[in-house]
């Protein structure tokens, strides 16, 4: 049975079986790769993508419960030509050491900012705080976030 949803903008489908974890069908059907395997738990964010405006974790998600769904995965915020607002942050800031939590960092902030426009340093801690960082790149993050916000993204 073919599940159909829109994947940053485009109508797709998939013909994976309904249990396999989105994030499976992000990287291996549809070859993007800013979704990445952390920990296979919802517990680091890496995976995290955008289902309408809201913040989810791919390795857990069942391609079955995202049909009829909008997904956004990094690739789908921006262009290196013309990145969204908080990505383009996070380059000003230069939020990134190794990488490998951005995609979740980013994904996250940005679902945040269309719910708090305007928040504090305490609330960015807050809202990624089950966001793992291993580089310990924490404070240019949130320069990053606030900076997006004070932009209007």
């Amino acid at each position: 049975m073919s599940i159909r949803f829109t994947l940053n903008g485009q109508a797709v489908s998939t013909d994976q079986p309904g249990t396999t974890d989105l994030l499976y069908v992000l990287r291996d059907q549809f070859e993007l790769n800013g979704p990445r395997f952390g920990c296979g738990l919802e517990q680091c964010g890496a995976c995290t993508v955008l289902m309408g405006d809201t913040a989810i974790r791919s390795c857990s998600i069942p391609v079955e419960a995202i049909a009829g769904q909008k997904i956004t995965t990094l690739e789908g915020l921006g262009t290196p030509e013309n990145p969204s607002p908080v990505q383009a942050a996070f380059i000003e800031k230069n939020a990134a050491q190794c990488g490998y939590c951005m995609n979740g960092m980013i994904m996250q902030s940005t679902a945040f900012l269309k719910t708090n426009p305007h928040p504090t340093a305490a609330d960015v801690k807050n809202e990624l705080q089950y966001n793992l960082c291993r580089c310990g790149s924490h404070v240019r993050v949130i320069e990053a976030v606030l900076a997006a916000a004070a932009k209007g993204a």
